[in-house]
């Protein structure tokens, strides 16, 4: 029996479940009871919370708003630059 013949199956096989290993590993760390990130996401919503207490106590004063630009834009530019010349005439 060669080596190729032996190692061919054995490639192929690891190579059609290679891509499988994260998904097998974050199922059975859930079977086992452990839920990755759950800290992260506790923490991060703690964060989060603390971030609007601190706004809601020094409320900021509103920015002011922009100049209207009275330039045409969007659909308005496309229209004013179709409506500079007639439409074609028939064939």
């Amino acid at each position: 029996m060669r080596a190729d013949s032996i190692l061919a199956p054995v490639t192929e096989l690891v190579t059609f479940l290679l891509p499988a290993l994260p998904l097998v590993g974050l199922l059975l760390a859930l079977l086992l009871g452990h839920y990755p990130g759950c800290e992260a996401i506790v923490r991060l919503s703690e964060r989060i919370a603390a971030g609007r207490r601190t706004r809601d106590a020094t409320p900021r004063p509103a920015l002011p708003k922009p100049p209207r630009a009275f330039a045409p834009g969007g659909g308005l530019l496309i229209a004013l630059g179709l409506a500079q010349r007639p439409p074609p005439l028939p064939a």
